[in-house]
């Protein structure tokens, strides 16, 4: 198993350095004419930034928090910007070498007009003039015969020069430098600017979606019962204070009845986040707000996490359930808490409920729906995926989770995947919105 671990880990690592060389190829060394500053400063930054990119990832589990404040921003943001770059260049290649025929091809023309065409020889035994001798002139004197040379033979006139058999010009340096600039400049704008309206969609905050799901065992008396749903927000050495608070006034500017939060609220420890999360006791519901555990939770201390976000005012369903006005809200432990000793449990959170009441479960991951099914639940609301969070990422998460956003039906259970309300690594989302969905239940019979 190690041995397989440390191949896998350096097959990613020279496929990054693979990654980077090329970028490093196509935007320095193609861009620079030789040696000198601008080559020296390039090289150094696509040195420097894969190394911090790799110390924010790595450094999540070992560098102490401070330190890991600190190359966050520039290491996560890279990441992506690195990732948009790679595929702006690499759809560059064909405009580049397009350019590069149809300047070649210019300037090929420009050589043929230019050329001074040579005298075409006269065919053997064809008269012609006769030049007089140095200093004398006019007519009526005779030439003394001279001994006849070979002449080279003419070309057939129905036979012209094969065009392929003419030299291809060289493109000039200049003209190759100016290609790549082109091609290279536009490749870093549009990188720059998707990642920056990236980060700048997950830096404003998620935006409210509003969604209405009919029950058919919902009572008429639950018709129009709101919860807000909000899941992957990711506290941590990006995104905190600030960013809880955001979500937090979104919440309450909707008034929900109660609030879920499904999972994944933090990527670090209590000690260094708690004050990060500190707006989420002022989160306003008139049944409550309910938390579940996500996967990063157990990276980060779930045990001392349920503990602070009960004494933050939100209550934990560690595989349990509470009674809401028409429906039973159940919450299972996620499933990366099998690892540690904290496995969902679906008989204890809804094995002696009353099947004829609606249920609605909490289950951070969208692959726990079949269990759901199984149990007979009517409702599971998930998040995890993201959405994808950066193109192409909704390819990976597709193949990963059978839903990997908004609505789905398996059998008799509806699924619901939101797209969350952070980010994971790099503060930037391209295709995936963050949102918080305000859920509306609707009664069947209403």
């Amino acid at each position: 198993m190690v041995i397989l671990f440390g191949a896998a880990l350096l097959l990613v690592l020279a496929l990054l350095g693979l990654a980077h060389w090329y970028l490093w190829r196509r935007l320095v060394r193609d861009t620079t004419r030789g040696p000198g500053p601008a080559r020296t400063v390039g090289t150094v930054f696509f040195v420097a930034a894969p190394v911090l990119m790799l110390a924010a990832f790595a450094g999540s589990r070992g560098l102490p928090f401070g330190v890991l404040r600190l190359v966050a921003w520039p290491g996560y943001l890279w990441a992506a910007l690195a990732l948009y770059l790679l595929m702006a260049v690499a759809i560059g290649e064909l405009p580049r070498l397009l350019l590069f025929r149809v300047i070649r091809g210019r300037y090929g023309r420009e050589g043929e007009a230019g050329a001074v065409p040579e005298a075409v020889p006269a065919a053997v035994g064809e008269p012609g003039p006769v030049p007089a001798a140095a200093g004398e002139s006019g007519p009526g004197r005779e030439e003394p015969p001279r001994p006849e040379t070979p002449r080279p033979e003419t070309p057939h006139p129905e036979r012209p020069r094969s065009e392929t058999s003419r030299p291809r010009p060289a493109l000039a340096p200049s003209r190759r430098l100016f290609v790549s600039r082109i091609v290279g400049g536009a490749a870093g704008a549009a990188a720059l600017g998707t990642v920056g309206y990236g980060a700048y969609g997950v830096l404003r905050g998620p935006r409210l979606k509003h969604v209405t799901i009919p029950l058919a065992k919902l009572p008429r008396s639950a018709h129009g019962f709101r919860i807000a749903v909000v899941s992957d927000i990711h506290l941590g050495p990006i995104l905190g204070h600030a960013h809880t608070r955001r979500i937090v006034d979104t919440i309450n500017g909707a008034q929900p009845d109660a609030v879920a939060v499904v999972g994944d609220l933090v990527d670090g420890s209590v000690a260094q986040l708690g004050h990060a999360a500190q707006p989420l006791s002022d989160l306003r519901a008139r049944h409550g707000a309910y938390f579940v555990t996500g996967n990063h939770e157990y990276y980060s201390g779930a045990d001392e996490w349920i503990d602070e976000v009960r004494e933050l005012g939100l209550r934990p369903l560690e595989n349990a359930r509470v009674e809401l006005p028409g429906f039973d809200l159940a919450g299972v432990n996620d499933i990366s808490g099998e690892d540690h000793h904290a496995a969902p449990d679906y008989r204890k959170a809804l094995g002696d409920r009353d099947p004829d009441r609606a249920s609605v479960l909490m289950a951070h991951q969208p692959v726990m729906i079949h269990e759901a099914v199984k149990h007979g639940v009517d409702l599971q609301l998930s998040g995890h995926t993201h959405g994808g969070q950066l193109f192409p990422g909704n390819l990976l998460a597709r193949a990963a989770n059978p839903t990997v956003a908004g609505l789905d039906h398996y059998g008799d259970t509806t699924l619901y995947v939101t797209r969350g309300a952070g980010a994971w690594g790099p503060p930037v989302r391209v295709g995936a919105p963050s949102d918080i969905t305000v859920m509306t239940l609707a009664a069947a019979r209403a």
